[in-house]
């Protein structure tokens, strides 16, 4: 069944959106997530030993966690999104490399993920009403992460 006009754009606003957010991560430019994340937002990074909370806890964990490394990439593909009106799921894969200062060294490791969202289309445009990290993978992780 073809896609109509509205499904193809909101499924290219939200797929932008979800771009935006990677780029705001590895900008560590925590106060653009307000963007990104609805005011009731509910947000699970334990996977890899982060919080679970509302967008204000979040992105109070994220300002405290974000500088411990020196560069990260967030890359986002195999995106699957379902609209459903003014509401929509998504699954979208994260390849995610990173850098830390370990002592005088700096440590490259890498984490596979899955985001697991549901995302709601507000007067502002497509946001994220919820998000869970799942583990896939992790490489090169330093001692204490204990990924």
């Amino acid at each position: 069944m073809p896609l109509s006009l509205q499904e193809m754009s909101d499924r290219f606003e939200i797929q932008d959106m979800l771009y935006l957010y990677a780029d705001i991560i590895d900008r560590k430019a925590v106060d653009e997530l307000n963007d990104i994340f609805t005011a009731d937002a509910h947000i699970d990074y334990s996977a890899f030993g982060g919080t679970v909370g509302d967008r204000s806890s979040t992105l109070a964990f994220l300002k405290e966690a974000l500088p411990a490394f020196s560069a990260s990439q967030h890359l986002n593909a195999n995106v699957q999104i379902t609209v459903d009106g003014d509401t929509a799921s998504g699954r979208v894969m994260c390849f995610n490399p990173m850098e830390m200062p370990i002592g005088k060294d700096k440590q490259v490791f890498m984490l596979g993920l899955w985001y697991v969202d549901t995302y709601r289309r507000t007067p502002e445009g497509w946001r994220i009403s919820s998000r869970k990290e799942q583990k896939s993978w992790v490489f090169n992780v330093p001692d204490f992460m204990n990924l």
